[in-house]
């Protein structure tokens, strides 16, 4: 009898190093939840850059499919060029956004562009004077050819990988569309507007 009664004085409770050994396993799984949302927070903000970057590449083709211009070939090529790395002034007058203003093709593809470069700058979002929308050093080019229209926006991603116009031989028109380097992303979009 004596036997148990020690045995159960000794059983009492945990050791110093088994508590040393699950706060090591704790904090470690702690640590990799912490890393793991670090990680999915940068692959979250990459997503949405290339989502910008989509979403305003689909904007000038809209743009330009809804210009009235007749023909459309005769408009087309006035919309070509390298757009978003300065500051593209004062706004084109008249103001072709509002309601009742009567604008020409020509005037139209100027308030275009003009409202396509302040999105690529991030100027359609400002907080405390400092534009802060848009994408990191963004850079929209046009191209035209018999009404094939290929945009292609880059921008400045967050990390270094390759460069996004790096072996792309079905946009080797574009590979000078921005400036090359491994953390240059790129969108292509093609369309056909008539």
């Amino acid at each position: 009898m004596k036997r148990i009664n020690n045995y159960s004085k000794k059983a009492q409770g945990m050791t110093f190093i088994e508590v040393l050994i699950a706060l090591v396993i704790m904090v470690t799984g702690i640590l990799g939840a912490v890393a793991m949302q670090a990680t999915a927070k940068k692959g979250s903000f990459d997503a949405m850059q290339r989502s910008i970057a989509s979403s305003l590449a689909q904007d000038i083709i809209e743009k330009m499919r809804s210009n009235d211009a007749n023909p459309i070939t005769a408009i087309l090529p006035t919309y070509v060029g390298t757009y978003g790395g300065t500051d593209p002034g004062d706004p084109p007058v008249p103001a072709c956004n509002t309601p009742g203003a009567l604008c020409t093709s020509a005037q139209m593809v100027a308030n275009d562009l003009y409202q396509w470069t302040q999105s690529l700058r991030g100027a359609d979002t400002t907080a405390d004077g400092q534009n802060v929308g848009g994408l990191i050093n963004a850079i929209g080019c046009i191209t035209e050819s018999n009404n094939a229209v290929t945009i292609t926006v880059s921008w400045q991603g967050r990390t270094r990988t390759q460069d996004g116009a790096a072996n792309d031989a079905n946009f080797a028109t574009n590979t000078t569309c921005g400036t090359a380097n491994d953390q240059r992303r790129q969108v292509h979009i093609q369309a056909f507007i008539f």
